[in-house]
């Protein structure tokens, strides 16, 4: 089993999960109880990226998870055996399964369920059981996903701060 990578400028919570052919890069944070498994293939989550609270990240065999750049993935959502273009949001419990292929700009709303093999092109904006493209996200949009995965960046130095300061 390969081991993670974990570049020295990410941040890793205490009570997350990395374990297995998983590389996290610069500035990307895995936040408290997220678990990113990659046993069975590669996961890589992107620099800045945020793998939020509660959320789970795993692979298939064949299926490995490529997170891009500046990529949130909100609280409670599953991302399983796919990729996720640079500067999307992944909304609150969303789930994203095997073969999916997300573009870059993208919102795909909380609670949507992306489909095996379904592929969302960029700029889209995706809601619904099964997730379906409403419209495409606006030049705003796309600068809040930005603004949102970079405070995340900020968020988790003061984190990394606080526990050193409190470490006994």
């Amino acid at each position: 089993m390969k081991e993670a990578r974990i570049d020295s400028e990410a941040f890793v919570a205490p009570g997350a999960w990395v374990y297995g052919d998983v590389t996290v890069q610069k500035g990307a944070s895995i936040w408290f109880g997220a678990v990113v498994r990659g046993e069975r293939d590669s996961v890589t989550i992107g620099e800045g990226s945020n793998v939020q609270d509660n959320s789970v990240v795993h692979v298939d065999e064949g299926f490995g998870v490529k997170i891009g750049s500046y990529v949130t993935i909100g609280h409670g959502a599953l991302i399983h055996g796919c990729s996720i273009g640079d500067n999307t949001l992944v909304g609150m419990g969303a789930i994203v399964l095997n073969g999916a292929r997300i573009g870059k700009n993208c919102i795909i709303g909380a609670g949507a369920l992306v489909t095996q093999n379904t592929v969302i092109q960029d700029n889209s904006l995706v809601v619904g059981s099964p997730a379906r493209v409403k419209r495409r996200v606006t030049q705003e949009e796309a600068q809040a996903n930005r603004e949102n995965a970079l405070s995340y960046v900020r968020e988790a130095g003061e984190y990394r701060e606080y526990l050193e300061r409190t470490r006994t």
